[in-house]
This record gives structure tokens, C-alpha cells and sequence, in this order.
């Protein structure tokens, strides 16, 4: 599992006009090559009459499954501009669509490229960029008397609050990485003079979005 990549933060779509074509970018995440496929297909049943529905995706931690299609504008003019849009973006597991409904004026090569890449990026950006971090849940429970403390603390600090549990002690979920796990212990044993119960749980992703 990578420490940390980028994605995009779920589905979104955008649409473009040049010279008089629809461009509209369909945007989706998508961990796995056949969720990829069922994306595309899903959009192009949706735009059956589209003058093209071209795609490009980008699936796993080395970037391993890549591909591009330019479902019927010239050879390298649309799939292969999305994809680059995505690697230049440093994105992973990321599918893109882009429909186009032909307006009557034709774009030549260049301005195939300029289109699907410009439908790509303007897409990207409405449909929101994350960053997913891998960190570790710690679970701190401790008598009541010290939740304030302790929240106003956290909230304070570098470590997000998962969630908080209230039963017979109150326990106190936070996202904290692994090399600091020692350091995060230390500090909750010292704030509750060592009434603190501490748990490390799973190992998950925590989001934060860079840019919408």
C-alpha cells in the first residue's frame, strides 16, 4: 500500500463547448480495470448518440494498467491527451470519459489534442482532487473527565479525530501515521497521568481534498 497518492474525489462531469461541439468530461474513481470498463460503458449506453465517447484510465500504485481509446476521432488525438492529463496530474485509480457531440466545424488534429485534454482538466478540477494518506487508528479510552481536555487538545493538534465513542468510558479514535504512533501514545498517557487505555487498530486512508 503507498504511504500516500492522489485521486480524484468521486464522480463528477463537466461540460465544454468548442466551436460549436459538446465536450463533457465524465470523472469517476475506479480501483480495478473491469470498474474502469463498467464506467465507460455505463456513459456510452447514457450518450448512445453521442458523435464519440472517447476514454482514458489510470489503475494501481505503479500505475501498472493504463489505457487509452479514441472511439473514433483520429489515432492519438483524444485517449491518449485524457491520459496524459491524468499522469501529468500525478493521479491513480482514475477513469475519465469524454462525449463529444459534433457541432459541425472540424478541429483538426491539434485542435483534437488541445480539446480532449482542455474537456480533461477542466473536468478534473469541478469533480475535486484528493490526497489519500496511510494512517493508523488509535484508540484512546479514558473516563469522561477527561474527554474535554483531550478534545480540545486533538482538535489542536496534527491528529484528526475519527470519531468518538461514548459508553461506559469514552473512547477517542484518531488517525495518527505509523512512525509517530510512540510519540502520540506518550502524549495521551501524559495528558491523563497515565489513565489513558491505548489500542492501535487498522491501518486505512484518510482524505483530504487539495483542490475543487
Amino acid at each position: 500500500m503507498l504511504p500516500q497518492y492522489h485521486t480524484v474525489k468521486g464522480y463528477g462531469e463537466h461540460e465544454i463547448i468548442i466551436q460549436k461541439s459538446r465536450f463533457i468530461a465524465y470523472i469517476d474513481r475506479a480501483e480495478t480495470e473491469e470498474e474502469a470498463q463498467e464506467f465507460i460503458q455505463k456513459i456510452k449506453k447514457q450518450n448512445w448518440n453521442a458523435t464519440h465517447n472517447c476514454s482514458a484510465y489510470l489503475i494501481g500504485e505503479h500505475d501498472l494498467i493504463q489505457k487509452a481509446n479514441d472511439d473514433g476521432e483520429p489515432s492519438g488525438t483524444a485517449g491518449v491527451p485524457m491520459l496524459e492529463v491524468l499522469k501529468k496530474r500525478q493521479l491513480k485509480d482514475t477513469v475519465v470519459v469524454v462525449t463529444r457531440y459534433f457541432g459541425g466545424i472540424k478541429l483538426g488534429a491539434g485542435g483534437l489534442i488541445r480539446a480532449y485534454g482542455k474537456a480533461t482538466s477542466e473536468g478534473l478540477l469541478a469533480t475535486g482532487i484528493v490526497e489519500r494518506k496511510l494512517m493508523r487508528i488509535i484508540h484512546t479510552k479514558v473516563d469522561y473527565t477527561f474527554l474535554g481536555k483531550l478534545e480540545n487538545e486533538l482538535r489542536a493538534s496534527i491528529y484528526p479525530i475519527k470519531e468518538i465513542h461514548y459508553a461506559d468510558l469514552v473512547e477517542i479514535e484518531t488517525y495518527v501515521k505509523d512512525e509517530e504512533t510512540a510519540n502520540f501514545n506518550a502524549w495521551m498517557i501524559e495528558l491523563t497521568n497515565g489513565q489513558a487505555e491505548i489500542t492501535e487498530g487498522d491501518v486505512l486512508y484518510l482524505e483530504s481534498t487539495i483542490s475543487e
